[in-house]
């Protein structure tokens, strides 16, 4: 079992930034790839980022390639999500999640624990 507990989330101003958390408690930390997802009223679940376990490989969506950053310290069992010059666009529900998987899937299929999310609302 594995636990998640997302933080950092709020409301911002176009161009504005922000850092997500997630927290993970259970299981060995360094023992997984994590994710993080977000969601949309009225859209589904899709992906962000993701990161593998020693925090060496990274995979970006194509929509936040370059202002966005995952990292994670193994040391602290915490993963984090910089979001540089945020858009309206990004407005969604936030997620982490956990994969046992040795490479790093996108698809939200693929990650075996989630959190409970936190909301970003970016105001134009």
């Amino acid at each position: 079992q594995v636990q998640l507990v997302e933080s950092g989330g709020g409301l911002v101003q176009a161009g504005d930034s922000l850092r997500l958390s997630c927290a993970a408690s259970g299981r060995t930390f360094s023992s997984y790839a994590m994710g993080w997802f977000r969601q949309a009223p009225g859209k589904e679940r899709e992906f962000v980022a993701a990161i593998g376990w020693s925090g060496s490989s990274a995979d970006y969506a194509d929509s936040v390639k370059g202002r966005f950053t995952i990292s994670r310290d193994n040391a602290k069992n915490t993963a984090y999500l910089q979001m540089n010059r945020l858009k309206p666009v990004d407005t969604a529900v936030y997620y982490c999640a956990v994969t046992f998987r040795i490479r790093v899937p996108r698809d939200p299929y693929e990650y075996d624990y989630w959190g409970q999310g936190t909301q970003v609302t970016v105001s134009s």
